[in-house]
């Protein structure tokens, strides 16, 4: 159950603020509310919600970029409010991180049917995953590249710090713990997204893509993240895992 989960509605108009406020705080949770980019930003120095409900266009800042500015943040889902007509595949999927979108006016119950789902995936994700302390190795090098699975930090061999989106984490994470496995398309889009995985769908192949990008010498013919016809995946790097 998802009940007491923090939600941070994002958007300028204090009207849609203070409903959402009051329809999802009814239905058991967390609920604030900030109607600008910068309070935002002020907000999440000191709070960690489990979801930023967040509307595309606000006075001070483009809610695109805002969205983006969320990977530093891969514990927090975000919904995108956006207005009828506007062009959401710019905005859904795995480029801005998002994880969803709604268009305004919206309906209250399909509003509440969208928070639970994203919410549940997040859950059900964190749960999937092994969980990490500090008091655990934590820290996973593979092939002059550092991840730490704790801090959401991926250090490139040349000291540089790489950002991923939250799916490219859950992605990365887990190919580091498969210990060399082959993984299942069917296994990854589940464990990521939490939904069936069918033969046309290929989400889980432009996210493979994505991530070669980031950390493949050579994307075009990749060496850590291996094609393994008409079944999957294989993460080919020798992992070492460490507490520093």
């Amino acid at each position: 159950m998802t009940k007491d989960s923090h939600i941070l509605v994002v958007d300028d108009d204090e009207r849609i603020c203070n409903l959402l406020v009051m329809y999802l705080g009814k239905e058991g949770y967390k609920v604030n509310y900030v109607c600008s980019g910068e309070a935002m930003h002020n907000y999440l120095k000191t709070e960690s919600p489990d979801l930023v409900i967040l509307d595309l266009i606000l006075p001070d800042a483009d809610g695109l970029e805002l969205a983006r500015d969320m990977r530093q943040h891969p514990n927090t889902s975000v919904i995108m409010l956006t207005a009828k007509g506007d062009t959401v595949d710019k905005i859904v999927g795995l480029e801005t991180g998002a994880d969803d979108y709604i268009a305004k006016p919206f309906d209250n119950r399909e509003l509440l049917a969208r928070v639970r789902t994203v919410l549940r995936r997040t859950k059900s994700t964190e749960q999937a995953l092994p969980q990490m302390s500090a008091d655990n190795e934590h820290i996973a090098h593979f092939a002059n590249w550092k991840f730490d699975l704790i801090g959401y930090e991926l250090i490139s061999p040349e000291g540089k710090n790489i950002n991923l989106t939250s799916y490219e984490y859950k992605l990365l994470s887990a190919f580091v713990l498969s210990g060399n496995r082959v993984m299942k398309r069917e296994h990854l889009i589940n464990l990521i997204a939490e939904r069936e995985w069918h033969p046309d769908d290929r989400s889980i192949d432009v996210l493979i893509g994505k991530l070669r990008k980031k950390i493949e010498p050579d994307p075009l013919n990749p060496t850590l993240i291996k094609t393994m016809r008409g079944t999957g995946y294989k993460f080919t790097a020798k992992v070492e895992l460490s507490k520093k």
